[in-house]
Formats: C-alpha cells, sequence, structure tokens
C-alpha cells in the first residue's frame, strides 16, 4: 500500500475583519503571538483572540480610509530558530496583500513572538509600517549574530512594552530600538508603566495610541503631539516615552 505523502502546511490570511472595502487603500497584518520552539499548528481561534481587540478598533477607525484588516495563521506556532517560521509567514502575507490588492501600503501588527515577526519582515517592499507590541526578542548572546535591524530603514516604526512585563524583556526592545534608531529615524518606543506583557491594565491607551499610529503611517494623518515628539526625539528619550494615562481621550492638538 502506497504511502500518503505527508501534506505541506501553508499560511492563510483570516477574513477581514467587519466589511472589507470596496476599495482597499491600506491593510493592517495582525500578527498573534507564538512559542519559540514548537512544530505544532496553531489554534486559529485562540491565535486571533490576542488580536482581534485591537484589529476591530483599526477597521472603525480606518473605514472610510479603505483600511482592510487581516489576521494571519501561521504554519506552526514556533519561531524554531533560523527557520524564522512565523517571520516567513508575515512575509508571505505581505505578498498575499500585493497579489489580492495591488500596491497598498501595509503595516505589520504584532504581539508578542509576533512583534518579533513584524519586526523581522519589515522589510518587505509593501511594508511602510510596523507595530510591535510586547515583541518577544532574544536575550544578547556572543555566540549569536544580534536581532537584525537593517530591514527596517525606511520604514515607520513603534514599539510599546509594559515596564513590569515578566514574559519578554522590556529591555531588549529597548536595546533594539536604539541599534534601529541609528539608521531609521522613525522609529519610537512608548513605556506603560507598570503594566505587564498582556498590557491589559491600559488597554485603552495602548490601543488609542497603535490607532494614532497606523492612521499616521498608512493615510498620512497627522500623527498626535506624543508621537510626533517621540519620534523627532533623539535617544534615549524617544525610545522610552512614557503613555499618559488617558491617552486617546483629546488625540489632536
Amino acid at each position: 500500500m502506497a504511502q500518503q505523502a505527508t501534506p505541506v502546511r501553508t499560511a492563510r490570511l483570516g477574513r477581514a475583519l467587519g466589511t472589507e472595502p470596496t476599495a482597499v487603500s491600506g491593510v493592517v497584518l495582525l500578527l498573534p503571538g507564538g512559542e519559540e520552539t514548537s512544530s505544532r499548528r496553531p489554534s486559529p481561534m485562540l491565535a486571533a483572540a490576542s488580536v482581534r481587540a485591537l484589529g476591530r478598533r483599526l477597521t472603525r477607525a480606518g473605514r472610510t480610509e479603505g483600511l482592510a484588516v487581516h489576521v494571519v495563521h501561521y504554519r506552526f506556532r514556533g519561531w524554531n530558530g533560523s527557520e524564522a517560521h512565523l517571520a516567513q509567514d508575515a512575509a508571505w502575507a505581505a505578498d498575499e496583500v500585493v497579489r489580492r490588492y495591488g500596491d497598498v501600503p501595509v503595516c505589520l501588527a504584532g504581539v508578542d513572538m509576533g512583534g518579533r515577526a513584524a519586526l523581522r519582515a519589515g522589510g518587505h517592499d509593501a511594508v511602510n509600517s510596523v507595530l510591535a507590541l510586547s515583541p518577544w526578542l532574544p536575550e544578547d548572546d556572543v555566540a549569536a549574530p544580534p536581532e537584525p535591524v537593517k530591514q527596517l530603514a525606511g520604514r515607520r516604526v513603534l514599539i510599546v512594552h509594559g515596564t513590569n512585563d515578566q514574559r519578554t524583556d522590556p529591555e531588549l526592545s529597548f536595546r533594539l530600538a536604539a541599534r534601529a534608531k541609528k539608521a531609521n529615524r522613525d522609529i519610537c518606543r512608548f513605556e506603560v508603566h507598570s503594566d505587564r506583557h498582556a498590557l491589559h491594565a491600559f488597554r485603552d491607551e495602548v490601543h488609542a495610541l497603535a490607532e494614532d499610529f497606523v492612521m499616521g503611517a498608512l493615510f498620512g494623518r497627522a500623527f498626535s503631539r506624543p508621537v510626533e515628539d517621540a519620534l523627532a526625539a533623539p535617544p534615549p528619550l524617544g525610545l522610552r516615552m512614557p503613555l499618559a494615562s488617558g491617552f486617546g481621550r483629546s488625540l489632536r492638538r
């Protein structure tokens, strides 16, 4: 009896959140968290849960601009060392956006290990911006090359991290941002004082900040004053910007 071939796993895009615009003029690809090492297939429902609230907010904010928001469903749960599976899937998803929608700007928005994937795949030609929330980054290792940052040149980048995050070290995202800032002035990083990995305590403020950044990066809306100041400030000031309680209630100057 012939042995059946193992099916090849493929990444996929979830359906657009909300009603997909008739004419799409920008896309956000939501990259859920993952694990450091795992060959198991993720649960689509559980993976999407970590980014769905943010996706709904961005969908509402970009409805009149022609924004489409999709969750990326990975082939594997794990990053898996040099395979960098989640970053590969993020790049595939950007390719798929080009195939479906043509030449539209893309923002990669990731949480946890998805934040690492967003940063790593940010060099894709279709990507003009990267949003990384509580990104998982590897510990410094003199025997291994540092996490790359050159691919972020020419992109607008926002990193958000809670100062009490015990799953992903906020100091590592600061160090990466500092290295990236040397080649790319359009990078900023906000710190959420006393918040933890999931950023639940200040979720409204974090989502308002994300909305402000994404709408500005994709569609040219004016950034709020705090984001403008963070992008313009030299390090370390623009990379340790405190996210004020109540941010989003009066965004515009």
